[in-house]
């Protein structure tokens, strides 16, 4: 018997954060985090009739959006390494001419990349460093070190969900930072 019932009206309210949240730390793109999200609410409202209760609606969001980021990367990896071929074809000499387009090659560095990059991490730890501290330690562990959400709240003694409000202010403040300082 179904325990569950779904209400969208509060959908965005009580879940955008949370979704958000799962979603960058999986993308690492925020327009794109932003419209994983959407479309997991439009695919949600679509589906609703299916819904049969068994699950909290975050969960059933939450699996609905492992979906819709699955997708995305399937998308990415199956126009990654193909190559475009245009031919431009001229009638009066009967001549063509091909244009072979590649996917950039990502170990293609020149020293202005290089560059970026030095000034890219200049801004960022520039932006860590203005941060509280406990939320500079929580951005650093699990953004630019990779631990797992267990480990970090294991080593700074805080609950899972005291991490994931701290993780979500500091990467706020990183935007913000990054986008006064770097763009």
């Amino acid at each position: 018997m179904p325990t569950h019932k779904l209400n969208p009206d509060n959908w965005i309210n009580k879940y955008s954060d949370y979704l958000f949240n799962y979603t960058i730390s999986r993308v690492n793109d925020r327009e794109m985090a932003k419209d994983l999200v959407q479309d997991t609410f439009f695919a949600a409202l679509k589906s609703m009739k299916n819904f049969k209760g068994n699950a909290s609606e975050r969960t059933w969001l939450i699996a609905i959006l492992k979906r819709k980021i699955i997708d995305y990367y399937r998308k990415i990896n199956s126009k990654k390494g193909q190559a475009e071929v245009r031919m431009s074809y001229n009638a009066e000499d009967n001549d063509g001419d091909w244009l072979e387009e590649q996917v950039a090659d990502p170990y293609d560095k020149t020293a202005e990349d290089d560059l970026e990059n030095d000034e890219l991490g200049d801004a960022i730890f520039k932006c860590l460093d203005k941060l509280p501290e406990k939320q500079a330690s929580v951005f650093r562990m699990k953004t630019i070190e990779g631990l797992d959400t267990e480990t970090i709240c294991n080593e700074l003694n805080i609950t899972a969900s005291n991490l994931w409000v701290i993780i979500h202010r500091a990467r706020n403040a990183m935007a913000d930072c990054m986008e006064k300082t770097w763009f």
